[in-house]
């Protein structure tokens, strides 16, 4: 989708290529258009004199990435002029400073044409297109047509000052609106992402990572602890593989002298498979008492990559098989439980939607972080009259487990409405205004009326047609512009 605001105004040059023996009354008297074009991908703000027949018109074309708003600081933009299957058009190599580009035409014949500006970078291309962009057959013609010189209405905030900020725009668009229960949430490990270690053995405990607290980075297979049962009068892990190996190759011995004899038929089959188990018990033994053992040492590694989250043994501690030692969890996968009164009547059927805000304060619905809605309670108990709400979470939430979250939750059916970002309000005393863009160093803060939030989105009832510009970062920039009382001096070159 292409937005386009054009601006005509009658300004005074002090710079820029003009037709040698030009006096000065003659280049002031030209008049400057103003365009703002965006894309997907990139806002154009350019500057330029009124395209007249012979005259060079050199553009200061303020390329913007709008996934960062920040300038295009390498590339090339060429400008073309078309009418039908001829035109004239001029490459810039690089921006003559971070963000401007400064190519110029001078056209050869006056009507009505096409106004193409193309850029390539080291990252991305775009296309930008004009239509019925006038080249005048004089200066007077120009002049006549575009009229006297008047003050820009609004809020000036210039192109460089928005790039030296956190500054964000985004279009007024119609979209759908729910209506929402306002409730709070708290982060709970899901299932699996969470394992607790316990010793397989008898031993003593013998830490192997320096420092191991809670909260301590683990990667998958990485040896944490070990448990050493050298030296104790029972128990004794070596005793015990030794132990479990003269069964397991006496059971093996035995197993391959009675499988020769039953493949002879000389043995009922029921005498060989007693054997065989007998066989299958013993190997089942062995392996699991070696397994893990380095040194005479039973180990413990981490399962995956995550963090501790417990402890429950300190270093030289005695423990028995099967006692807790340690647990893992993880970043990965976390559930958010919130708790609802039954009376909105609240089911799997009519939930649209879950929203949960991030430790930035952003807004964030489950489905866009890779999660869905796991269940909804449906019965209450006398101690707790409160139904729960559970969603799961893959994406990564950089938020602790037991933290609170602010959560909405989507139901019934949608409405389609006017509606934008909801860190594009500005609210003052229970009243609200946005920055609006009027063009590329234009604003204006306008007041709007509010509807329901549905997350990331507000819906705007009154003071925004879609297709408009707001700012949805840097609004209170702007906002402390158009209070100080005076106008930034315009630092671009023309």
């Amino acid at each position: 989708m292409k937005y386009i605001i054009l601006v005509s105004a009658m300004l005074l040059m002090s710079c820029g290529n003009q037709k040698e023996g030009n006096t000065a009354a003659e280049v002031a008297s030209i008049p400057v258009k103003s365009l703002t074009l965006w894309t997907g991908k990139t806002e154009l703000f350019v500057e330029f004199p009124a395209l007249i027949v012979g005259e060079n018109s050199r553009f200061a074309a303020h390329f913007t990435v709008l996934d960062n708003h920040k300038p295009v600081r390498e590339g090339e933009v060429t400008v073309s002029l078309i009418k039908g299957d001829n035109g004239i058009r001029n490459t810039s190599e690089s921006p003559s400073s971070p963000g401007i580009f400064s190519p110029s035409l001078q056209p050869k014949e006056a009507g009505n044409f096409k106004l193409i500006f193309e850029i390539k970078t080291p990252t991305f291309s775009d296309t930008l297109i004009v239509h019925d962009i006038i080249v005048y057959a004089s200066k007077e013609d120009a002049i006549n047509a575009l009229g006297a010189a008047s003050e820009d209405a609004g809020i000036s905030f210039l192109k460089e000052q928005a790039w030296k900020i956190d500054f964000q725009t985004a279009p007024v668009v119609s979209g759908k609106i729910y209506d929402v229960i306002n409730t709070s949430g708290v982060w709970m490990p899901s299932p699996g992402s969470v394992k607790s270690l316990a010793a397989k053995s008898n031993g003593v405990v013998d830490f192997k990572v320096n420092n191991l607290t809670e909260g301590t980075a683990v990667k998958q297979g990485q040896l944490l602890m070990s448990l050493n049962s050298q030296g104790l009068a029972s128990n004794n892990l070596s005793t015990e593989i030794a132990n479990s190996r003269s069964n397991f190759e006496q059971a093996k011995s035995e197993y391959e002298r009675k499988k020769k004899l039953y493949n002879s038929k000389i043995i009922p089959k029921a005498e060989f498979e007693k054997v065989e188990n007998n066989f299958s018990i013993a190997k089942s033994n062995y392996q699991s008492l070696t397994s893990g053992v380095s040194g005479g040492s039973k180990q413990i590694r981490a399962p995956f990559d995550g963090f501790i989250k417990s402890i429950t043994v300190s270093n030289g501690d005695y423990v028995a098989q099967g006692v807790a030692l340690v647990s893992i969890g993880t970043h990965q996968s976390k559930v958010l439980k919130t708790q609802l009164a039954p009376n909105y009547g609240l089911t799997m059927e009519n939930v649209q939607g879950i929203y949960f805000q991030t430790k930035d304060g952003e807004w964030q619905n489950v489905s866009d972080a890779e999660g869905e809605i796991l269940s909804i309670g449906k019965d209450v108990e006398r101690e707790n009259p409160l139904i729960s709400v559970f969603a799961q979470v893959n994406a990564e939430v950089d938020m602790l487990e037991g933290s609170l979250t602010p959560v909405q939750i989507a139901m019934g059916d949608a409405t389609q409405n006017t509606m934008i970002p909801v860190n594009a309000l500005l609210e003052d005393y229970g009243s609200y205004s946005v920055i609006v863009q009027l063009s590329g160093e234009g604003f204006e803060r306008r007041p709007v009326k509010i509807g329901k939030r549905n997350g990331e989105n507000v819906e705007i009832l009154q003071g925004l047609e879609i297709g408009e510009v707001v700012v949805t970062k840097g609004a209170y920039q702007v906002k402390m512009a158009s209070m100080s009382g005076s106008t930034p001096a315009h630092g671009h070159e023309h």
